[in-house]
């Protein structure tokens, strides 16, 4: 079984190589941040036995609740086909998102911003400043402040970019072993073709669940429709194989956002865009002038090791086993230097999704896509939404961008963030009061770990 060889392999470098070198491990692939997103990355066969293997029973947590709704089974036929197999045509979109962007527009909502190019970094036409007001790139570093960049001080925001891939299995069962939880930036693409391990951070896991569009694109050079079928397919497939959970924060790729592109995922998808205050560059391990794992390594015990304020948010990927190596030989030190160890999506106290409080909690009936309703600025700020009945209706594939918004029959509401949007991260407090315990691993199990991994490999 090379996952299970793979995941012990990570553990024991977590434990005996803290305090020497470590060597490289050998990458399944050699992802980076230019590769096509959309092939499918699977092993043979699967990680993880089926689901009526008698085991499964002993390790599987309770289901999550749902919004009653029925949705074609993760991984099957009539799941898949709901979605594109490649970029989304903006020909193909459901009409609930065009008329939202529509809407948006009309109202003035949306920054009249053209696309950008790309030349190493984004540039705009017209002499745009992309560190000024009316553009604010975070690619430059602009921080608007509806983004989320920073923790609250002494808080270490667990997340990871590009999942779910085959690659990701170690990190989940490393996740579970040591009882924490993160929040999983996934590209929607990848969960279609990888949808055992989707279900591990799911169901397994209960991990948090949040929207790293559908191709991987670079964000600022699509038009106002292209943007809307990234997030929104992206959205889509997390709402149909989550029980109707809508997420409520996405991480552009590349950190490539400003403010035409934040204000479509706001306004029309309710979505908080998070980008990092520190960057391990882990995907470039083993390109041609890319880091070293080594570099990584040091990276991460400069950080975890440094000062508390403001709390980290780092950039990392479950890419590889450099990318999950790395980020579990650091995990020791994130407890040892008295880090609070939250997932990102928890930071502010808040539901995790726009309308269920986690992946366990109850979920409101809501559709992806629902036009941003001016009387949203008087209802809950954690955009928890409401509607009618699904009325058990599956979702189905669009045709002609003429279809409603597919997961819900009839019409819904949604209860979406103030225009003003806040600073869900509490970034500028310090104090947050609301914030979930530290949940950190036993020693003693990880040691356990290491040494079956060290019977195993011997």
């Amino acid at each position: 079984m090379p996952s299970v060889r793979s995941f012990f392999a990570l553990a024991a470098t977590a434990l005996l190589s803290a305090q020497a070198a470590s060597a490289a491990a050998p990458a399944f692939h050699n992802d980076h941040h230019d590769h096509e997103h959309t092939v499918n990355r699977r092993l043979p066969g699967s990680w993880h036995h089926p689901e009526g293997h008698p085991s499964y029973a002993l390790f599987r947590r309770g289901d999550a609740p749902t919004d009653g709704a029925t949705y074609a089974a993760i991984g099957t036929p009539e799941w898949s086909a709901n979605y594109p197999k490649q970029k989304p045509d903006p020909a193909q979109l459901p009409k609930a998102w065009t008329d939202a962007l529509d809407a948006a527009v009309k109202a003035g909502k949306i920054p009249d911003i053209p696309p950008s190019t790309l030349n190493g970094n984004p540039v705009y036409p017209n002499g745009l400043d992309p560190n000024g007001d009316v553009v604010c790139s975070a690619t430059y570093k602009c921080r608007n402040k509806g983004d989320l960049w920073d923790a609250p001080d002494g808080v270490f925001a667990a997340s990871f970019d590009d999942g779910p891939l085959d690659t990701s299995a170690p990190l989940y069962q490393f996740l579970k072993d040591n009882k924490v939880t993160a929040t999983h930036f996934m590209i929607g693409s990848n969960i279609m073709w990888n949808p055992n391990e989707f279900k591990m951070a799911f169901e397994d896991l209960q991990s948090d669940i949040a929207v790293h569009t559908w191709t991987h694109p670079y964000m600022t050079t699509l038009s106002n429709v292209d943007v809307v079928g990234e997030l929104g397919w992206t959205m889509e497939i997390i709402h149909n194989s989550t029980g109707g959970r809508l997420p409520k924060y996405w991480r552009p790729p590349y950190g490539d956002s400003d403010n035409r592109v934040r204000a479509i995922a706001k306004e029309v998808f309710g979505l908080t865009t998070v980008i990092w205050n520190q960057d391990t560059e882990d995907w470039s391990i083993g390109q041609p002038g890319g880091a070293t794992r080594d570099k990584v390594n040091s990276d991460l015990q400069t950080w975890i090791t440094g000062p508390k304020s403001p709390g980290l948010i780092i950039l990392e990927h479950e890419l590889t086993n450099n990318t999950v190596g790395a980020f579990i030989q650091a995990f020791p030190l994130i407890q040892q230097n008295g880090w609070k160890f939250m997932s990102l999506a928890e930071l502010d106290g808040s539901d995790v999704y726009q309308n269920s409080p986690s992946s366990t909690g109850q979920v409101t009936v809501g559709s992806v896509g629902i036009p941003v309703d001016d009387s949203s600025d008087a209802q809950s700020s954690s955009g928890a939404a409401s509607g009618t009945s699904a009325g058990g209706s599956k979702p189905s594939q669009t045709s002609g961008g003429s279809s409603a918004s597919s997961g819900a029959s009839g019409s819904g509401t949604a209860a979406t963030t103030s225009n003003t949007a806040k600073t869900t991260g509490a970034a500028a407090n310090g104090n947050n009061n609301n914030a979930a315990a530290s949940a950190i691993g036993s020693g003693l199990l990880t040691s356990l770990s290491a040494l079956v991994a060290a019977l195993v490999l011997s």
